[in-house]
């Protein structure tokens, strides 16, 4: 393998020179060596060779033992210089985060800008093509074919900003191309899950004249904040009279906590003389379930596998993303009517499980969140009315309730990006307004005297 040629020229030099300077020492050459070993005369030259051969031999860089540089063909730890750019690229992004408000069929979408920066650190270069392109990538974790790139990865193109439309010369600087664009509102946030992934990436290139292609890339993080209230649900749990009425909030977030309340309803049955029976809570669970669906297309080169063009294969996971058993924590109260049971508790996503957001991608991945609840109740019985010595019958049921929950991010101040934007010219009225409790008016001037008295 040949050597650098760094190395090589400093070999050459060792043959040719008749010394080696090695921190301000003379170092002989071979030759005065020899000649050291039988003349008396060149005595004192022993002791620089011996502070050379002790401290120094590593720094000739020959690739002896203890050197730091490969010797003459050796094939490992051969220094690589690497290729020097003319021209460097930058994105530096000047709007806020990118957040749809709203659902997909009434968000107005996300306004990015920014600009992109082209370093020149040569005289000069000249450009052939220079064009940023934003792109769409899905990545399917559960592809047709593991090793094949087009099963597992399809990029789409939103958007080309194209710089140039003639080869131009830049000279040394930075160069600055503002870029701008609307995300439509339709298009699904970004979404990491276990199944599946979407992402937006700004792709910048820069064809040279002379070098290489010099490229640039940023992934952006595209969100999206829904509003929501408080919902009432009831469930009945026939052939008992139990009654569950739930209060839960339509949408939450993956970072903190919402409220749950209930209250369960028709826990007395005094169907039968002097025989109360009623139902006790033993324990209750909750547990928050994110559920993931996606289609995995085969390219056109494995569309054999699927059974042809068009279609694919559906893989779902479900997974608990936060949870909880409560033993204690609720109030019954047997002497109302019926009787009642009311429980309040705090609930929360675990942020170490690294929840996904709500997503209904055209692609073929799907997220969505459900909150279950587990009752396990007991039923006993007591003589009279006497609510001391009740006596477990035996029956016990389980309660299982599930609600759809959506996982959203927060939506902050809540404004879009269109409410935001001050009003156009044509928006402005071309007469002043006109104001309340102003009347016209009704009668006679003064006279010219009176005018002429008064400016007096």
């Amino acid at each position: 393998m040949p050597m650098p040629t760094g190395i090589r020229g400093s070999i050459k030099s060792t043959k040719t020179s008749k010394s080696i300077k090695v921190n301000s020492h003379e170092i002989p050459d071979l030759e005065e060596r020899r000649d050291s070993r039988t003349s008396p005369e060149r005595k004192s030259s022993v002791g620089v060779m011996d502070f050379f051969n002790k401290e120094k031999r590593h720094s000739i860089g020959l690739g002896g033992k203890g050197s730091n540089t490969p010797a003459k063909g050796s094939p490992k730890n051969s220094p690589k210089l690497a290729p020097t750019k003319p021209a460097k690229l930058a994105i530096d992004m000047e709007s806020p985060p990118l957040v749809f408000y709203g659902n997909p069929n009434q968000s107005t979408g996300a306004l990015l800008s920014g600009q992109l920066l082209l370093t020149v650190t040569d005289p000069g270069i000249k450009l052939q093509n220079f064009q940023m392109t934003l792109i769409a990538r899905v990545t399917n974790k559960r592809p047709i074919t593991k090793d094949c790139p087009n099963c597992q990865v399809k990029d789409t193109d939103l958007f080309t900003w194209k710089f140039l439309t003639e080869p131009t010369h830049y000279k040394p600087g930075i160069h600055t191309f503002p870029f701008s664009y609307l995300l439509p509102g339709h298009l699904p946030a970004t979404s990491h899950g276990e199944l599946g992934h979407i992402d937006y990436v700004l792709d910048g290139r820069a064809v040279c004249a002379v070098s290489d292609t010099i490229t640039v890339s940023r992934t952006l993080t595209v969100q999206r904040a829904l509003p929501g209230s408080d919902k009432i649900s009831v469930r009945v749990f026939p052939p008992t009279n139990l009654n569950v009425k739930v209060v839960i909030p339509s949408v939450i977030h993956p970072i903190g906590e919402f409220a749950v309340q209930m209250s369960m309803t028709g826990i007395i049955d005094n169907s039968l003389k002097n025989i109360q029976r009623r139902w006790r809570i033993r324990r209750m669970n909750w547990k928050i379930e994110e559920n993931s669906k996606i289609i995995s297309p085969a390219c056109p080169k494995h569309t054999n596998k699927v059974g042809g063009e068009g279609k694919g294969i559906l893989h779902e996971d479900t997974r608990s993303i936060g949870g909880d058993e409560m033993k204690d924590g609720w109030k019954t109260d047997y002497d109302t009517q019926g009787g009642e049971i009311t429980l309040e508790f705090m609930a929360a996503i675990r942020p170490s499980s690294q929840p996904v957001c709500d997503v209904d991608s055209p692609t073929g991945l799907t997220v969505h969140h459900n909150l279950v609840l587990e009752i396990i109740v007991a039923e006993e019985q007591t003589t009279g009315k006497s609510t001391k010595g009740a006596m477990p019958t035996g029956s016990a049921r389980v309660l299982r309730m599930q609600f759809k929950t959506t996982v959203t991010e927060r939506a902050g101040m809540g404004i879009s990006w269109d409410e935001e934007m001050p009003p156009i010219y044509e928006d402005v009225p071309s007469s002043p307004p006109v104001y309340a409790g102003m009347e016209d008016f009704v009668g006679d001037l003064p006279a010219d005297e009176s005018l002429e008295h008064m400016q007096r």
